[in-house]
């Protein structure tokens, strides 16, 4: 779970964005003690992401507002279907509508293109994962969406595993000497992954002990021929030109993990709206 803290001081910079010094239409066209309340709808079919940070959006602008989340996380929803009620101040209840939104689109997107690809691939023994491509300060809500579309998450941040990529290892004089230089200092419980771009480095890294070794930009006669060569001596990580296209055909060689960047930074936000009763 995301810390509670972290979540709020996300908000608030959102709020703060987003209102300036106040939301002058809402001011002057809605009396200050009007009440009332209002929906969240889903325009057309998607899985749900985020309706807990929908809801704090709404208690940080006013924390008297009353907010019944109507389905949970990860539900797939249909057109037309409410998820959320919002009753209180309408002042405020319009103040939080589109940062709520904002949040709730774009983590149910991101959900609910995970799941369709981890639905493409549910007969091969493969994970999916999503990458560092990220929006900057949303990370970890956009990698808590991949998890609720059913994917994995890989690193949440560099201090998080080791990952020898071409830049280490030209730094470092090679992969066997970037690997020999992380098993001198790095704990003994830390995997170490490298990053290889041809059948030569594989072998090279398998040597080296590597743990897990991503397969990058390689194309699928490669892949299956690096499977063929490691022989469950390393995890195989496939990366790098990942499309819906290629899915299938990635995860039928028999790597163990896919990672794909498109989770978080190409997708299609749900479309999703407030109405007020």
């Amino acid at each position: 779970m995301i810390p509670p803290l972290m979540i709020k001081e996300t908000i608030k910079n959102a709020l703060k964005e987003d209102l300036g010094q106040g939301d002058l239409t809402t001011f002057y066209t809605v009396p200050a003690q009007a009440r009332g309340s209002g929906r969240i709808l889903a325009k057309e079919t998607g899985v749900m992401a985020g309706l807990f940070v929908a809801a704090e959006v709404f208690h940080c602008v006013d924390g008297t507002l009353q907010v019944e989340r109507l389905v949970e996380d990860g539900t797939r929803v249909r057109a037309g279907q409410p998820v959320m009620h919002i009753s209180g101040r309408l002042q405020a209840i319009l103040l939080a509508e589109r940062t709520a939104l904002n949040f709730l689109q774009r983590l149910s997107g991101i959900a609910t293109k995970t799941a369709l690809w981890v639905e493409a691939i549910k007969d091969y023994p493969v994970r999916l994962a999503d990458t560092r491509k990220t929006t900057p300060g949303l990370r970890m809500l956009e990698k808590y969406a991949v998890a609720v579309g059913g994917g994995y998450n890989h690193r949440l941040a560099l201090d998080s595993g080791i990952l020898i990529k071409e830049n280490h290892i030209r730094a470092a004089g090679g992969i066997t000497a970037a690997v020999k230089a992380v098993r001198e200092r790095a704990p003994f419980t830390v995997r170490i992954e490298v990053e290889v771009t041809d059948l030569a480095q594989l072998q090279e890294a398998l040597a080296a002990g590597a743990d897990i070794i991503m397969l990058d930009n390689m194309d699928i006669e490669m892949m299956r021929q690096a499977v063929a060569i490691t022989e469950g001596r390393a995890l195989l990580e496939a990366s790098g030109n990942v499309t819906y296209e290629r899915l299938v055909e990635i995860a039928a060689t028999g790597v163990d993990i896919i990672s794909c960047g498109a989770l978080t930074h190409s997708f299609k936000s749900l479309d999703l709206s407030l109405l007020l009763d």
